[in-house]
C-alpha cells in the first residue's frame, strides 16, 4: 500500500443558520477583534453585515477588509495583510467564494509574520504559526473552507500557489442560508469546480490514496445529486447544505490527492481573462475528460455509479463513457457559455496559454492520468474555442 498524509481542518460545523454561531466560535479560539475578510459582493447582499451584527452582539471588535477581488492579485493580498497589521486583528475570518477564504488564510498567516507573500510560494516555504482562523463559504464550490493551499496571481497574470499546513483553518463553518439567493450560474459554476475537484483527486496520478477516495467519491455524489435540485429551486435549504458538504468532501479530496489538468488549463482563463474559476473548469472541463479516457477508463467507471446511480453497464468501458457524457452534458448548466470565444479568448491566445501550462503550472500536468504535451494542450482549447 502506498504510503500517504492525510490533513483537515480540526472542526467542521455544517448547520443551517450557523452564522448564529460565529461570536462563540470566536470567543473558543481566543479571538477578540476579528478581521472578516470579504469582498464587495457579499457586503452588497448583507451577509458582511450579518455576521457584523453577530460579532457585535457577542461583544467583540470586528473590522471588516471588504477589498478581495477575483483572482485575488498580489497587492491586495498584501493591502488585507497591512490593514489586518492596522485595526490590530487577533483573529481572522474569512467569509465568501474562494477568492476570500484564499486571501483570508494568506491574511492569517502573514499578519504576525516577517516573510513577505512571495517568500511563501510553493510548498512548506512558510515559517512560523498564524492567526486563529475561521472560515465560512458563501458557494458550495471551492472547498477552500478545508484546504491548505492558496492561490493568488502575480504582476505577470500568472496564478502562484502557497501549500503549507498551517493555511488549515481552526474552524470550517458551513451555512446553507449563506448560499440562498446566488445566481444559477454561480451555483452550477462553483459546484461543477467542486465535482472537478473530486474527479481530479479520484485520479489522480502521483497522490491518489484510499481517503482522498472515499472523500471524493461521496462529494461527487452529493454534488451530482443536488445541483439540479438547486437549479430548479435556489430555496432548497437541504439541497444546498448537501451541496456545501459534498464542496467541503471535494475539497478534501483533492488537497490530499491533487488537482490536475482540468485545473491546469483553466487557470490561464482566470488570470488573463478573468474568467471566474468554476466556469473556467467547467468550460475545459469535458475536453480533458475525454482526453483522459484512455487512460482512466478503469477510475471513471467507478466514479459512474456517482452521477447516474441504479444504472447498470455491460462493461467498464461503457459505464466510464456514459460518466464522461454526463460531465459533459452538464458544462453549460445554468446558462454557463461553453465557448472561449464567448468569453474573449482568441486562437491567438491559445499557444501561450498553453506553453504556462505546460511550464508554469506542470505541476498539475504531472498528476494528470495521462501525459500532456504543449501541442495536446493547444488541441484541447480550440476544442471548445
Amino acid at each position: 500500500m502506498t504510503a500517504f498524509t492525510f490533513r483537515t481542518a480540526p472542526r467542521i460545523i455544517s448547520q443551517i443558520g450557523g452564522l448564529a454561531q460565529l461570536a462563540s466560535l470566536c470567543a473558543d479560539l481566543g479571538i477578540t477583534r476579528p478581521l472578516i475578510v470579504t469582498d464587495p459582493g457579499i457586503v452588497g447582499c448583507g451577509i458582511a453585515a450579518r455576521a457584523m451584527t453577530v460579532l457585535n452582539q457577542g461583544g467583540l471588535s470586528p473590522a471588516l477588509f471588504d477589498k478581495v477581488a477575483a483572482d485575488p492579485p498580489v497587492a491586495m493580498v498584501e493591502a488585507a495583510v497591512a490593514f489586518a497589521r492596522q485595526s490590530q486583528a487577533d483573529g481572522i475570518i474569512g467569509l465568501g467564494g474562494g477568492s476570500s477564504l484564499d486571501t483570508a488564510k494568506v491574511v492569517a498567516l502573514l499578519t504576525r509574520s516577517t516573510q513577505g507573500i512571495t517568500e511563501i510560494f510553493g510548498t512548506d516555504m512558510a515559517i512560523g504559526g498564524r492567526l486563529p482562523l475561521i472560515q465560512v463559504p458563501t458557494t458550495a464550490g471551492t472547498g477552500s473552507e478545508v484546504t491548505w493551499v492558496s492561490v493568488v496571481t502575480n504582476e505577470a497574470h500568472e496564478k502562484k500557489a502557497v501549500y503549507t499546513p498551517q493555511l488549515l483553518p481552526d474552524i470550517a463553518l458551513l451555512d446553507a442560508e449563506l448560499t440562498v439567493g446566488m445566481p444559477a450560474k454561480v451555483t452550477a459554476a462553483t459546484a461543477l469546480d467542486a465535482m472537478v475537484h473530486a474527479i481530479e483527486g479520484f485520479t489522480s496520478r502521483t497522490r491518489k490514496n484510499p481517503m482522498a477516495d472515499c472523500f471524493a467519491q461521496k462529494g461527487l455524489a452529493l454534488l451530482a445529486t443536488h445541483l439540479p435540485r438547486v437549479l430548479a429551486n435556489g430555496g432548497d435549504l437541504e439541497s444546498r447544505a448537501a451541496m456545501l458538504e459534498g464542496s467541503m468532501l471535494g475539497g478534501m479530496a483533492f488537497v490530499n490527492a491533487s488537482v490536475a489538468a482540468i485545473h491546469a488549463l483553466a487557470y490561464p482563463l482566470g488570470a488573463r481573462f478573468h474568467v471566474p474559476h468554476g466556469h473556467s473548469n467547467a468550460i475545459v472541463m469535458g475536453p480533458v475528460l475525454r482526453f483522459n479516457l484512455p487512460a482512466a477508463e478503469s477510475l471513471y467507471a467507478q466514479l459512474a455509479p456517482c452521477l447516474l446511480p441504479g444504472q447498470s453497464f455491460a462493461t467498464p468501458a461503457a459505464a466510464a463513457e456514459a460518466f464522461v457524457t454526463a460531465m459533459e452534458a452538464m458544462a453549460g448548466w445554468g446558462g454557463l457559455e461553453t465557448r472561449l470565444s464567448a468569453l474573449g479568448v482568441t486562437a491567438d491566445d491559445i499557444p501561450s496559454m498553453a506553453e504556462e501550462v505546460v511550464t508554469q503550472i506542470q505541476r498539475l500536468i504531472a498528476t494528470n492520468p495521462r501525459p500532456m504535451s504543449h501541442a495536446d494542450v493547444c488541441e484541447l482549447y480550440r476544442q471548445v474555442l
